[in-house]
């Protein structure tokens, strides 16, 4: 037995995050507040790179240091989760298009989509600059690509 936090499985091609609803995550009426849902899909996408190999920590520290910033969001909810529900983010990455990483996300319970995301994230040199990802970046996320991975 571990003490660490999971970070998720793989499943084929898609990274999948078990997530527990708190009482924190709601909103008066006990539903999930809305802006928790992007929380959600961060976290998928921060432990898809992690069980990948990528690390942020390591990434701020290499010789020319990048990090991630979401440059484009879309978010389409279907039906709310609630207090208690374990959901799982769905997290997957379709492509590496020059410094832009595209993502697809789902929040799911037991299966049924309760909210979608498309998500463009962009890699950037800490002035904020977009830049390429790295060429050991790239060979770590390209095996779990569902799209092409051009750069």
């Amino acid at each position: 037995m571990t003490d660490q936090p999971t970070a998720g499985r793989f499943d084929g091609q898609d990274h999948l995050l078990p997530v527990r609803v708190y009482y924190e995550d709601t909103d008066f009426t006990g539903l999930v507040y809305h802006a928790n849902y992007v929380r959600y899909f961060e976290r998928g996408r921060s432990d898809f790179l992690r069980l990948a190999g990528v690390g942020h920590a390591e990434l701020l520290d290499q010789d020319e240091p990048l990090a991630f910033v979401v440059a484009e969001l879309n978010i389409r909810y279907a039906k709310p989760a609630r207090i208690d529900d374990a959901l799982v983010v769905r997290t997957r990455y379709e492509a590496i298009r020059g410094p832009r990483l595209i993502i697809r996300q789902t929040v799911e319970r037991d299966g049924e989509v309760l909210c979608r995301a498309d998500v463009t994230a962009v890699c950037i040199h800490l002035d904020g600059r977009p830049r390429r990802p790295t060429k050991r970046l790239v060979e770590l996320v390209t095996p779990w690509l569902s799209g092409e991975a051009s750069q």
